[in-house]
């Protein structure tokens, strides 16, 4: 049994995390804007990016944002359970067995292949009724999707529907954030594909394809990564609020000497006398192992590099540049915030801010900002 704890949580934890709902929220809201009349979704797979469904859901929501986008169906139900009135499009498919709870928790399954589809018509029938879904088109990614040949025998037999109710074709792009000739071969063969089928919603851009204006905003958008603070534009300026700060708390400094080294492997050596503070956070709360050498933490405004490799729950910084005092065990250090937004920690990563987001560790103490009030929004 766990005796009474009279400490600050925040205290106790070797990192906070601070997610505000409202940029969340207004960047949602941009989107929105921008592809009006279009209806823009939110993607919240995977726990909306790491910062949290049971959050992150009610609060774009309330905003407005009506139809959620999710990968698994565990994830879909996670959905439903904060946004009863919500569509929920579940992109991987009908597993075989569970097309009654798809329908019983009004999720709307993305049928991905032929299979898919008369597995949903089969149900259906039992049903005795039309049931609602979403088909998806592969125009070139080769991942999901009905292929050209799919396409062409569902084209040629439309009683393949029969009982499918089609509320959304889609399908996805593969190179949206790049200036890519991809994207206009997919754009084309997006169009044609839906000219030879019934008539339904049609969805096209995510996040960057948002930004190819509005001949790819269709009927429905899916933005997820730009709904976070991940640059969906990223030659040019991030149009995005930041939306997480990830402060790690310092649990020593010492000082140091030529000869000595820092971490396992021992693989930075001391070049002349200086301070190293050891801060609480590591690759096991997805501070990833690559930022060894690479990543840099700010105090007071002031950068510091990450020295030696980063362990499971520990990360080495070199602090000789910062006055005395600068760093005190106790004291945060930031890793993720306004000094170091996401794009850049996962540049230094050699990866991709998406994954820095999911990989955002269950260690965190989550410190949640509200969005404004309607009134102030």
């Amino acid at each position: 049994m766990i005796s009474d704890l009279r400490s600050d949580p925040a205290q106790r934890a070797g990192a906070v995390l601070t997610i505000d709902l409202g940029a969340v929220v207004a960047n949602w809201r941009s989107l929105r804007d921008r592809v009006a009349p279009a209806e823009c979704a939110a993607v919240v797979k995977a726990n909306a990016y790491g910062l949290g469904v049971e959050r992150v859901v009610p609060a774009l929501a309330a905003a407005g944002c009506r139809t959620f986008v999710v990968a698994q169906f565990e994830e879909a139900l996670a959905v439903r359970a904060v946004a009863p009135d919500a569509r929920i499009l579940c992109l991987g498919g009908l597993p075989a067995g569970t097309a009654p709870d798809f329908t019983a928790n009004r999720i709307l399954p993305v049928l991905n292949h032929l299979g898919d589809i008369a597995a949903w018509q089969a149900h259906a029938r039992a049903q005795g009724a039309p049931l609602p879904a979403v088909v998806h088109i592969d125009t070139g990614m080769n991942r999901l999707g009905l292929g050209p040949d799919e396409l062409d025998i569902l084209a040629g037999d439309l009683g393949r529907l029969e009982g499918v109710d089609v509320r959304v074709w889609m399908t996805h792009l593969a190179c949206a954030e790049a200036e890519s000739p991809m994207n206009g071969r997919q754009l084309e063969a997006f169009r044609a594909a839906v000219a030879r089928l019934p008539a339904a919603e049609r969805s096209f851009a995510n996040s960057s394809g948002i930004f190819h204006g509005p001949a790819a905003h269709f009927d429905l958008v899916r933005p997820g990564c730009a709904l976070y603070g991940v640059n969906p534009t990223p030659t040019v300026a991030n149009p995005m609020r930041g939306t997480i700060r990830l402060d790690a708390r310092v649990l020593q400094v010492r000082s140091v000497d030529s000869a000595m080294t820092v971490g396992y492997g021992a693989t930075h050596r001391v070049e002349a006398r200086g301070k190293i503070a050891t801060i609480a956070v590591g690759y096991a709360d997805g501070y990833l192992r690559s930022l060894s050498g690479r990543g840099h933490v700010f105090v007071d405004g002031v950068a510091a590099p990450v020295v030696g490799r980063i362990s499971m729950d520990l990360v080495t910084v070199d602090i000789s540049h910062l006055p005395d005092g600068a760093v005190t065990p106790g004291g945060l250090v930031e890793l993720i915030g306004p000094n170091r937004p996401v794009d850049t920690v996962a540049d230094e990563g050699g990866t991709i801010g998406y994954e820095i987001l999911t990989s955002l560790g269950a260690r965190y103490h989550r410190v949640y900002r509200d969005p404004p009030s309607p009134e102030v929004a």
